[in-house]
């Protein structure tokens, strides 16, 4: 709560709460601790939004006793300090445009790692699966921000619209553009069909990859990628673009990247060729480093939720979902949740502590994806 100077009252109100209670509480704040003599009133509310289009749709409807205004939709990512560089790192340096596009990028992926399991929270991720709980909305925001066009203006509805408009342009992912995968014992550690909590028969992903195609002139033809998972090998969030074929005047080089690290230890670092220092001409990959713990020594990073929290009291809705944007994400990936809860699809067994399926990496792999393992980036910081 707050004040505005006129002893009229603001009003805050957070859900973290099961969404099957949004709607009922909504209409009792609504009818009985809404202020009334001027301040303002504002609902945050916590993913997960539905479990599809329809249950979408009818959440949405519940909530309607809130006006877009004031309804916060939170989704702790877009408040993680690398996501929100996205529009910098695209917008505010001259030579990124041009380059950003079908004709310089040859894919985009997008990941999120973990290595832990469920951790007693079975009963929940079941219901949900890794598409519901990380693809469809975390790795979907960061989509957007990096394929939107240029918005008018940085006013969070600006933003917003074109957020929607490349969620828009993207077609409904298919079956055979998927790869999920149920994380398997390691002999140390539990199978995720061996946790108490989690159904012996359950077909729930804990690991998916994806491809994603934007049906505009800026991407056509390139795919995003967006793989999560748990019980992987290492704790990772990143954006990796990767860029298209150099001359093969040096002979057949490894591909450009721009790696856009969010978590752990925030970076962004270019993957790109220098001559080594000697009489011959002998190339190699080299980095253009920007770690933040490096370059930023002692920087206040807020957590996620702090400056998330701290924008709803400034009633700033840049970082937060608007209700179109929630039913483009839904009309993307509900054809696919529909027919994986249909036919009751089996997920690829992957061991605790792995990269994931194999056939993940093959589905990257058909799609343009080019791996190499001449690089490896080494970590600097003395953090």
């Amino acid at each position: 709560m707050g004040s505005t100077g006129n002893n009229s009252r603001n009003r805050l109100f957070y859900l973290a709460i099961p969404p099957s209670l949004f709607g009922q509480v909504a209409k009792n704040i609504r009818q009985h601790m809404f202020s009334t003599d001027g301040g303002w009133n504002r609902l945050v509310v916590e993913k997960p939004f539905g479990r599809d289009l329809e249950t979408f749709l009818d959440l949405s409807a519940q909530l309607r006793v809130f006006t877009e205004s004031e309804l916060f939709r939170i989704d702790h990512y877009l408040g993680k300090e690398m996501v929100q560089n996205l529009i910098v790192l695209r917008f505010a340096n001259a030579f990124m445009n041009p380059l950003w596009n079908r004709h310089h990028i040859a894919s985009i992926t997008i990941t999120f790692k973990e290595p832990i399991d469920v951790e007693g929270r079975g009963g929940y991720f079941d219901e949900f699966g890794i598409i519901r709980d990380v693809m469809q909305n975390h790795l979907l925001q960061i989509f957007a921000l990096v394929a939107m066009e240029p918005p008018v203006s940085l006013e969070a509805e600006d933003v917003r619209d074109e957020k929607t408009k490349v969620l828009r342009a993207t077609s409904p992912i298919k079956r055979d553009d998927v790869v999920i995968g149920q994380y398997a014992s390691d002999g140390k550690h539990e199978g995720y069909l061996e946790h108490h909590d989690v159904p012996k028969d359950s077909v729930t992903p804990t690991f998916a990859a994806a491809v994603l195609r934007v049906n505009n002139d800026r991407w056509r033809g390139v795919p995003f990628f967006l793989k999560c998972g748990k019980a992987l090998n290492e704790r990772k969030a990143e954006v990796r673009v990767q860029f298209r074929d150099a001359s093969p005047l040096f002979g057949n080089l490894a591909r450009n990247e721009l790696v856009v690290r969010v978590q752990p230890d925030e970076a962004i670092y270019l993957k790109t060729y220098s001559k080594v220092p000697g009489l011959e001409t002998v190339v190699a990959m080299r980095e253009l480093d920007l770690t933040y713990a490096d370059r930023f020594p002692g920087a206040f990073l807020p957590d996620a939720y702090e400056r998330l929290i701290y924008d709803v009291l400034r009633g700033d809705h840049n970082l937060f979902v608007r209700d179109d944007e929630l039913l483009a994400s839904w009309q993307i990936f509900t054809p696919l949740l529909h027919e994986l809860d249909r036919k009751e699809i089996k997920p690829v067994q992957y061991k605790f502590g792995g990269r994931g399926p194999a056939e993940a990496d093959e589905l990257l792999a058909r799609n343009g994806y080019v791996y190499s393992d001449l690089y490896e980036w080494k970590q600097r910081s003395k953090m």
